[in-house]
């Protein structure tokens, strides 16, 4: 079986919608937090629209899924509580943040830092 071709099994929004959790038939499993889903979004808002365009979101260290739409057979759209919900996270592109999770995470981590940027939501004063 190609890996285009491993769909999953089972998507499921956790009950306090901070997280989602992905199971493929292969039987690879990931949890993912939904402030990484959100900061790695596969949009253009946050990807750009080419090499060296992509942008760092800071201050979503608390935002929540309010939805998961399924797209056709390929991907889900998922509807965050700060209303972005552009990206469409295809079945090959959840595995890929599934396996590189913690690189991922790390060097976005290190993107904010380097940026003087926080996790931390901005509270208007």
């Amino acid at each position: 079986m190609a890996e285009d071709d491993i769909w999953p099994t089972e998507i499921k929004l956790l009950k306090d919608k901070r997280g989602l959790a992905v199971t493929f038939e292969d039987g690879e499993h990931y949890s993912f937090p939904a402030e990484f889903l959100r900061v790695l979004s596969p949009s253009a808002e946050v990807q750009g629209h080419g090499p060296g365009e992509r942008k760092t979101v800071p201050g979503k260290k608390n935002v929540a899924i309010m939805k998961v739409e399924p797209i056709g057979n390929y991907a889900v759209k998922l509807v965050f509580d700060d209303m972005h919900d552009t990206g469409l996270y295809s079945w090959q592109y959840l595995r890929e943040l599934g396996r590189d999770q913690e690189a991922r995470w790390q060097s976005y981590l290190s993107e904010l830092a380097a940026s003087g940027l926080s996790r931390e939501p901005v509270v208007p004063g």
